[in-house]
């Protein structure tokens, strides 16, 4: 078998979703992240933001007043009962199912699960296999 790299915090700088209901979406990723482990920040009138991602309402000047419409996005879990725990949440917070946790053919070992938050946005957690990391995370320091 060919030898694969994957690269996380290089590529993707930041991710906004503009939502239509910034409360639902706030409990839903609220319970999602928990999960997950990853803190939540800025609890605006309309915004709130998690690591690299930017949660506003079309109101928020970085919108500029338009609902820009549907994206997948993929969060890391370190193992598979993560990606299980974070699809129970999910479901319990608002979310719809759009696939539950399980083995998916992308490359062995990849075990995710899919659903649709508050606002149709297709949200995933993946877990990718046993490997080795050089860093927990990138530490940018300005």
């Amino acid at each position: 078998m060919e030898t694969q790299e994957l690269h996380r915090g290089r590529l993707i700088d930041h991710i906004q979703l503009v939502v239509r209901d910034l409360p639902a979406s706030q409990r839903f990723y609220e319970a999602v992240f928990k999960v997950l482990g990853i803190p939540m920040a800025g609890s605006g009138d309309d915004y709130f933001w998690a690591d690299e991602l930017f949660v506003s309402t079309a109101a928020s000047e970085a919108a500029q007043g338009e609902l820009t419409g549907r994206v997948h996005l993929a969060f890391q879990a370190q193992d598979r009962a993560m990606v299980d725990a974070f699809y129970q949440a999910a479901m319990a917070h608002g979310g719809r199912d759009h696939g539950k946790p399980g083995e998916r053919p992308y490359h062995p070992g990849y075990y995710g699960a899919f659903v649709l938050d508050p606002d149709g946005n297709n949200i995933e957690a993946v877990y990718h296999g046993e490997a080795t990391r050089s860093a927990a995370s990138v530490k940018v320091t300005f």
